[in-house]
């Protein structure tokens, strides 16, 4: 890629993996980014749950995106730049299965053809983090997306915050959020979505009803290390409720002062759920419920010799989308509008997916740098 002669001003919503690589790797070529994002800090769903056990501990959750691999030779050159910078590590660990319809550990998956194992360091948001600091990249966290309006100026996207607050004019827009566009966001907040459809209607078409399956993860503490489990990750068959269980406090750079475990649950288990609850925010009654069958299906394997004594359940609504819809070209781009649409929806379900996707998103901008 080419350095850009003339200074372009683009903004990023979303800093989870995706609009992080996107960001960085404008800004590595000239560009300057602002990216925006209405939590507290980046990561998206590589993010890092801070809770407080009742003994006024911290505890630490990686309570999405457990690890990630990667295959494709432009995404592993990244993760090879993140390992030497030290804030990504190789998870050198075997992973297991169990069926609990037999209630049999089934054994250690075999490591042979399987790729590598990478985690973020000390947490999995310390990739998004490290991108998001990078030279030429300012960041604003806290901060919703209401409107993105396209004026025929020389800077003609003008963004504004939910208060009707102007947050400046961008030759460019990379968007790694899909509810940008999709009737999703008004079912979550009951307000139309910030980009109009009528803008980009071959865009919005794709966008509309992207499939995704949703998941429950659950956070478990406990005082000392499970020592019947046979391995640090297992994928569960036969169960209504789990889908796989990673020991977090295994991973390199990790705090062992308690063995911490992530559950997710399947996506039919979180579809009965919110089939029962829809989207809004869940009550805590709830959350209790879902904590102690997530948490009951972990014992019945046997292989917990111990109550936890920190549980707290999760939902993510949108966990993983169901279909990819751009997968060619890797992410959705209107050259008319210097717009790109990127995330994992577009490649693959997978932190490779959003890399390459953030990749591809900036590549679209670059190119067309040179008309300004």
């Amino acid at each position: 890629m080419s350095s850009v002669s003339i200074a372009m001003k683009v903004a990023v919503i979303g800093s989870g993996i995706s609009g992080a690589v996107c960001a960085s790797t404008l800004a590595k070529n000239g560009v300057a980014v602002t990216i925006f994002d209405s939590g507290r800090g980046p990561g998206g769903r590589m993010s890092q749950r801070r809770e407080i056990g009742k003994d006024g501990k911290e505890l630490m959750f990686d309570h999405g995106a457990p690890f990630f691999s990667v295959s494709n030779s432009d995404a592993m050159a990244l993760v090879h730049d993140w390992e030497s910078r030290g804030f990504v590590s190789e998870w050198k660990q075997a992973f297991g299965s169990f069926d609990c319809a037999s209630n049999k550990f089934l054994g250690i998956q075999s490591e042979e053809g399987s790729a590598n194992k990478y985690v973020g360091v000390p947490g999995m948001n310390s990739i998004s983090k490290a991108l998001c600091r990078e030279s030429g990249v300012e960041s604003i966290f806290g901060t919703g997306i209401a409107k993105l309006e396209w004026l025929e100026e020389d800077l003609p996207w003008l963004l504004k915050g939910s208060n009707g607050e102007n947050l400046g004019r961008f030759h460019g827009l990379v968007a790694s959020d899909k509810n940008i566009v999709s009737p999703r966001f008004t079912q979550l907040t009951g307000l139309p979505p910030p980009l109009d459809l009528n803008l980009v209607p071959e865009l919005a078409t794709k966008l509309q009803n992207i499939p995704v399956l949703p998941c429950f993860s659950l956070m478990l503490a406990f005082k000392e290390p499970l020592s019947l489990m046979p391995a640090k990750g297992l994928s569960f068959k036969n169960s209504e409720i789990l889908s796989w269980a990673h020991c977090d406090s295994a991973k390199p750079g990790r705090s062992s002062d308690s063995e911490r475990w992530i559950l997710h649950s399947t996506p039919d288990y979180a579809n009965s759920v919110i089939a029962k609850t829809g989207l809004q925010k869940l009550s805590n009654e709830t959350l209790d419920i879902i904590s102690q069958e997530m948490c009951k299906e972990f014992q019945c394997s046997g292989l917990v010799t111990s109550l936890p004594f920190f549980m707290k359940a999760h939902r993510w609504g949108s966990a993983f989308p169901a279909k990819s819809i751009a997968v060619e070209d890797r992410c959705l781009w209107d050259k008319n509008r210097n717009l790109a649409i990127c995330g994992d929806f577009c490649v693959s379900p997978n932190v490779e997916g959003a890399i390459l996707s953030g990749l591809a998103a900036a590549s679209k901008l670059l190119q067309t740098s040179s008309s300004l």
